[in-house]
């Protein structure tokens, strides 16, 4: 092979590694989110596990090496569930609900 044709090789190698990192750091956030799952609604929790379903099947509208388009589902769930838990934070209802600890007797 020719020195552009690896020159082109490893600049994709480099790409599918950017985008497969990015990727994995938005799916990190969005499972982080998870905790909020519980006071968010059902649109939460379509928002939480459509993103995370459409990032783990292999049907995408760009192949799998290019995770251009998870990426841009992750961000939109994120950025979804973000507003969400803030309105309800305004609202002045708790974007957390945290399980009640009774004593066992």
């Amino acid at each position: 092979m020719s020195q552009e044709t690896w020159l082109l090789v490893v600049a994709g190698a480099v790409v599918a590694l950017a985008t497969l990192t990015g990727a994995v750091v938005l799916a990190v956030r969005v499972i982080r989110t998870r905790r909020m799952l519980g006071s968010l609604g059902a649109g939460g929790r379509v928002a939480f596990y459509g993103a995370l379903a459409y990032t783990v099947l292999p049907v995408d509208l760009l192949p799998d090496p290019i995770y251009l388009d998870d990426m841009g589902v992750l961000a939109a769930a994120l950025i979804y569930l973000t507003r969400l838990a803030h309105r309800r934070r305004v609202a002045g209802r708790p974007a957390v609900t945290a399980p009640e600890h009774r004593p066992v007797s």
